[in-house]
C-alpha cells in the first residue's frame, strides 16, 4: 500500500511538474507579441503657416507711387488714393480691403516719400517697424532707374545691398512683420503708352524719369539703346527684389506683377502720363489684394 501511494504521489508530482512548465511556456508565448507590438504612429499636426492672409495692420514704405503722386491734381501726392492705404472707397486700397474704413483709419501708415529710392528704404522701415505693422508693403525701384541720365542709374550690386539692409532694419524691431514686396513697374511700357500723348511731353520735359522719357518721339537706335538699358536696369532690380525677399519666410514677391501689367491711357495719370490715374492706383491695389491672400506664396 505504502508503495503504491508512494508512487502516486511521485505520478501527480511529475504531472504538476509539466503542467505548471507547460503554463509558463504558453504564457511566455502569449506574452511574447504583446510585448514587442508596433505602437501606432500618432498623426502629424499640421505646422501653423507661417503668412498670415488677413494681417490686423499696414505700414506702407517707397516713392511716389505710393503716395499716389499726380493722380488726383497735377504735382501733387494724394495718399487718401494710394493703393496701400488710401481711404477713398473707388480705389479701395489693400488697407482698406484687409482692415475695412475704421481699422485703415487706424492701424495703417503711409510712410512713403516721393522721389525716393532704395537708398532710402532702410530708415522708411525703421520707421515702419516701430509702428509694430503686421504687414508692410513694399514699392520701391523706379527713381533708382529714373535719373537724368542712364548713366546715374543706381548700380545693381547697391541696390541689393541697400534691399537686404531694410529687410534687416525691418527684423530688428519687428521680426514676424510680413512683407509684401512689389516689383518695379515697367517704364520702357509707360514710355510707349504716354509718348504719343502732347502733353504728355510737355510735362515729360519738366525732367520726369529723364533716363527713359526724355526725347520722347526721337525713334533712333541710340534712343533705343537708352530705353532698353534702363528697361534692362529695371529687370535686373526685380531679380534682386525677388531674390532677397525669397530668403525671408514672411516675405512675398508679387512674381512680376506689376511689371506685367498694361497700364493704358485711363490708368495713367493725365497730368503727366507717367504716374498711376486713380484708376491706375485700384489696379495696384487688386494685384497687391490677390497676392497677400493668395493660399501659397506666388510663383
Amino acid at each position: 500500500m505504502r508503495g503504491r501511494q508512494r508512487f502516486r504521489t511521485t505520478v501527480a508530482s511529475a504531472a504538476a511538474a509539466l503542467l505548471l512548465g507547460a503554463g509558463t511556456l504558453t504564457g511566455c508565448e502569449t506574452a511574447g507579441p504583446a510585448a514587442t507590438a508596433t505602437p501606432k504612429p500618432r498623426p502629424t499636426p499640421k505646422p501653423t503657416p507661417v503668412w498670415d492672409r488677413s494681417p490686423a495692420s499696414v505700414a506702407a514704405v517707397g516713392d511716389s507711387i505710393t503716395r499716389a503722386f499726380d493722380a488726383c491734381s497735377v504735382l501733387a501726392d494724394c495718399p487718401e488714393v494710394s493703393w496701400a492705404t488710401g481711404t477713398d472707397a473707388t480705389v479701395n486700397s489693400l488697407a482698406l480691403r484687409l482692415l475695412g474704413a475704421q481699422g485703415t483709419a487706424a492701424r495703417s501708415w503711409n510712410l512713403a516719400r516721393t522721389g525716393a529710392r532704395m537708398a532710402e528704404l532702410p530708415a522708411q522701415m525703421a520707421r515702419a517697424a516701430a509702428e509694430r505693422p503686421e504687414l508692410v508693403t513694399v514699392m520701391m525701384g523706379a527713381n533708382d532707374a529714373c535719373r537724368d541720365r542712364a548713366e546715374l542709374m543706381t548700380p545693381v550690386e547697391e541696390f541689393r545691398a541697400d534691399f537686404e539692409a531694410s529687410l534687416a532694419e525691418l527684423r530688428k524691431t519687428a521680426p514676424k512683420a510680413q512683407v509684401y514686396v512689389s516689383s518695379v513697374p515697367d517704364l520702357k511700357r509707360l514710355w510707349s503708352q504716354g509718348k504719343d500723348s502732347p502733353m504728355g511731353r510737355q510735362v515729360w520735359k519738366l525732367g520726369i524719369c529723364a533716363s527713359m522719357l526724355a526725347d520722347a518721339e526721337d525713334l533712333s537706335a541710340p534712343a533705343e539703346q537708352r530705353r532698353t538699358r534702363v528697361r534692362d536696369r529695371v529687370v535686373a532690380y526685380n531679380t534682386v527684389l525677388k531674390e532677397v525677399c525669397a530668403k525671408d519666410p514672411r516675405c512675398r514677391y508679387d512674381g512680376g506683377a506689376v511689371f506685367g501689367f498694361r497700364f493704358d491711357g485711363g490708368q495713367l495719370s493725365p497730368w503727366d502720363w507717367f504716374h498711376p490715374s486713380k484708376d491706375g492706383q485700384a489696379r495696384l491695389a487688386e494685384i497687391a489684394h490677390r497676392q497677400v491672400t493668395a493660399p501659397e506664396p506666388p510663383a
